[in-house]
């Protein structure tokens, strides 16, 4: 319809029809947006299609390992940029981010729609697109099969009756990992008479079990899915995930969380469009479209975060399982930004070395 009306206007003005219009005149090919995030990512390929549809766009995702791994990867590539956007850095590693200026500004329109306390960036770097809470899950069956009580408080973990029993994520490459050292300092402190190394020592003289990501250890090493281990830092959600994929095996959670004050920490992952990229305008309108209710509503059952859009709306299991804990930790992106090297430096002394 287009090319018949530009080869009619021609005709008007010069009496002479064209063969055929220019280039800008006519529809162009679909435009390549590559998404580089994480390897939990997941979304639903009608959601993805109803993108590509409307911007005539072709959506590349390209998953580069745990979040600690994919900004590594974002930072290296910076002055020849392997993507043109960024989802899945989190407030743990936003500060290193940022102090590379991989980022351009852009505040979504859709941030009006996003809770104050969910904001990661105020220079609009980054927005906010999920929030989790990376807490300690634990096989209650197996602990009773054990004879050992569920664990109350993190403190509870040093006890030598869960020797063997715990798994983490090393905190140098893992954002769960990093965000469960962030509890313990926020909980133990770095003063007193017993601090957050004092915990990870007792930690190691109990036989922690370090991995360097989620995946690993939860699929691999939780006892949940074969593993030996009945403790491990996972996510609220998880419980909600168990039943999910059981195909019916579970109607209640096999795993549990928890929840005492301060045990968890509050995990915001945002998108931001990182600098060099030659799709400015496709990658915002894809910020907006990843904020938007679509988006927000299809991820909670895949990746098992909740929105921050609150309009939107959740369902099923993830309704009725997945749980926010009452209270949860969040340490200030600027003394993450100054003391995170040091602590995970710290932490490997103590628990690596």
């Amino acid at each position: 319809m287009i090319k018949l009306l530009c080869l009619f206007l021609a005709f008007l003005v010069t009496g002479i029809m064209p063969l055929a219009c220019t280039a800008e005149e006519t529809p162009s090919s679909p435009k390549e947006l590559t998404i580089l995030t994480h390897d939990s990512f997941d979304i639903g390929a009608a959601v993805i299609a109803e993108f590509e549809m409307e911007f005539n766009a072709t959506i590349s995702i390209m998953k580069g390992g745990d979040a600690g791994e994919v900004i590594n990867k974002a930072i290296l590539t910076k002055t020849n940029p392997i993507a043109d956007i960024l989802y899945g850095i989190d407030n743990t590693f936003l500060s290193r981010a940022l102090e590379e200026n991989i980022f351009i500004a852009y505040r979504s329109p859709l941030l009006d729609n996003v809770p104050d306390s969910y904001h990661l960036d105020l220079g609009n770097r980054v927005m906010p697109v999920d929030v989790g809470f990376v807490t300690i899950n634990y096989d209650h069956a197996l602990l009773a099969t054990k004879g050992l009580a569920e664990p109350e408080t993190l403190l509870d973990l040093t006890d030598p009756s869960f020797k063997g029993t715990l798994v983490v994520q090393n905190p140098a490459t893992s954002s769960p990992g990093l965000a469960f050292l962030l509890s313990t300092i926020a909980q133990f402190g770095e003063t007193g008479s017993y601090t957050y190394l004092d915990y990870w020592r007792d930690l190691k003289d109990n036989d922690v079990l370090i991995k360097n990501g989620w995946s690993d250890s939860y699929y691999g090493d939780f006892s949940i899915h074969g593993g030996t281990r009945p403790l491990v830092v996972s996510y609220s959600t998880s419980p909600a995930a168990e039943i999910f994929y059981s195909e019916g095996k579970y109607t209640t959670p096999p795993s549990r969380i928890i929840t005492s004050t301060d045990s968890a920490f509050m995990q915001i992952e945002g998108i931001g469009i990182l600098q060099g990229t030659s799709h400015e305008i496709l990658a915002k309108h894809f910020v907006d479209f990843a904020m938007d209710r679509t988006f927000q509503e299809d991820f909670p059952t895949r990746m098992w975060v909740f929105p921050v859009n609150k309009l939107a709306v959740t369902k099923g299991v993830f309704a009725d399982f997945a749980e926010k804990p009452a209270t949860s930790t969040r340490l200030n992106s600027d003394s993450i930004a100054k003391n995170r090297n040091r602590w995970i430096k710290e932490w490997t002394e103590v628990v690596i070395r």
